[in-house]
């Protein structure tokens, strides 16, 4: 930015040397020819999604709905009616018996000190560096950007700081460890990336999200934060991006969009998403009623902005002219573009059945539409901001990722936040390539007889 700023200003300069009105004319046509040129060929900064990983816990972290209500039960914390209302939301939250959490939270008590949390983000995030590093041969000291995003649990040294030391990276390397931006910090990460990239070429970088368990855990009556204690669940995703010419033909997404919507100025949005004390002085996630009233807001408004950048024109000249019979008392309800005609695919964060729910009426999609996001919150419940990076492997292994298909992605955080990304696929996905899914997704999407096929393997 700065440099077109010189440039342009330099341009001007020149005009300034001209004492006649022709001459003046004819340089200042020169100056706008100029200036159109730098801006309309100048190089773009395209980031590549080289790939990314998702963390895979092992089976014996499983905490299947009954073990989980028996060790709540066990621990003594509560009283019957936390334990019926966590028990209530537990079989109604779309979430199975194949969710994880740490091992720490397997103890009785459950473990909530700072080094059960540092060991669960140990745990998570060095094992999927290490698969994605390993995977395409990066040497840690070619990573030139690394972003981190962990909502609840900012240690110092930080995060980045932890991955910096275990890999051995570069002393000059640009690390950022950002902290309380909700479920959607995964989208704001790669915008910031994004946006470095724009000053700093030929770079590569790491994006890292995940939420602690261990540490967040409430131990309180309040109801509206003993929902946080039976959604979250373990998980974590690597990113690896670039904006290096030499890495397009083995990226496999090129990153065509990113809207980020905050709706903070609203009090009642601020609000809805909240870690707070109670009554009792004890610590908790505090998740409003009007929650996905307030993530349909945040929608409206991230996909009026996307929507003239994605939809064919017969798409809009159908909501405008809605628009404008609605005004005049024509007609009751505005137009829903039909994002098919934009999108083949679409990732909705897996904050909770509701919110999948919610987003799949708002924008008239069909239940295959929404199957990954489904799919996710079902095997590995809310994993925060990598629930939608789960939500793409499930695509491509289940092999419906082509080439030069469109992905949406649409993340919700505290804040309240509503952030989309769109990627377009520009390689050739095999399904057969290994993720957290390889190993069962023969079994998903689960209904009916699946469902009890899935248990069945779980048992076994």
């Amino acid at each position: 930015m700065e440099s077109s700023f010189h440039f342009i200003n330099q341009a001007l300069l020149i005009t300034q040397n001209f004492t006649s009105f022709p001459h003046f004319l004819t340089a200042s046509a020169c100056v706008l020819i100029a200036v159109f040129g730098y801006y309309f060929f100048k190089p773009r900064c395209i980031i590549y999604l080289i790939d990314f990983s998702c963390y895979q816990p092992p089976d014996f972290l499983r905490a299947p709905v009954s073990n989980f209500i028996e060790h709540l039960t066990i621990s003594g914390v509560f009283d019957q009616e936390s334990l019926d209302l966590q028990q209530k939301i537990l079989e109604r939250s779309g979430i199975s018996d194949d969710a994880s959490v740490p091992a720490t939270v397997h103890e009785i008590p459950p473990n909530a000190s700072l080094s059960a949390a540092r060991e669960e983000t140990h745990e998570i995030l060095f094992a999927i560096v290490e698969d994605l590093f390993s995977k395409h041969e990066i040497d840690p000291k070619s990573i030139d950007i690394l972003v981190s995003n962990c909502s609840l649990f900012c240690p110092s040294p930080s995060i980045t700081s932890m991955i910096i030391n275990r890999f051995g990276m570069r002393s000059n390397i640009k690390s950022f460890s950002l902290s309380g931006m909700g479920c959607s910090a995964g989208i704001l990460s790669v915008n910031l990336v994004k946006d470095l990239m724009k000053i700093h070429g030929d770079s590569l970088a790491l994006v890292l999200s995940m939420e602690a368990v261990s540490p967040n855990g409430y131990r309180g009556k309040c109801k509206s934060m003993l929902i946080a204690n039976t959604i979250f669940r373990m998980g974590g995703a690597a990113i690896l991006l670039s904006n290096r010419k030499q890495d397009s033909h083995k990226a496999k997404y090129k990153l065509q969009h990113i809207i980020r919507t905050h709706v903070g100025s609203d009090t009642e949005s601020y609000e809805s998403v909240m870690q707070q004390v109670d009554e009792e002085g004890k610590v908790g996630v505090a998740l409003s009623k009007q929650l996905v009233r307030v993530a349909s807001k945040a929608l409206k408004i991230n996909v009026v902005q996307l929507g003239p950048r994605v939809l064919p024109y017969s798409e809009q000249l159908k909501y405008i002219i809605s628009f404008i019979q609605r005004k005049w008392g024509m007609h009751k309800e505005i137009y829903t573009p039909n994002f098919k005609k934009a999108f083949e695919h679409f990732c909705i964060h897996a904050g909770g059945r509701a919110i999948i729910e919610g987003v799949e009426k708002h924008l008239k999609l069909e239940k295959e539409d929404v199957e990954a996001s489904r799919s996710t919150l079902y095997r590995y419940g809310n994993t925060s901001s990598s629930s939608l990076w789960y939500e793409l492997q499930y695509l491509e292994a289940k092999g419906r990722m082509k080439k030069g298909d469109k992905v949406w992605q649409i993340g919700f955080g505290s804040g309240f936040k509503a952030n989309s990304a769109v990627w377009k696929c520009i390689s050739e996905i095999d399904s057969r390539d290994r993720n957290a899914w390889s190993d069962r997704i023969h079994l998903y999407p689960v209904c009916g007889d699946a469902s009890s096929a899935l248990r069945t393997e779980l048992l076994s």
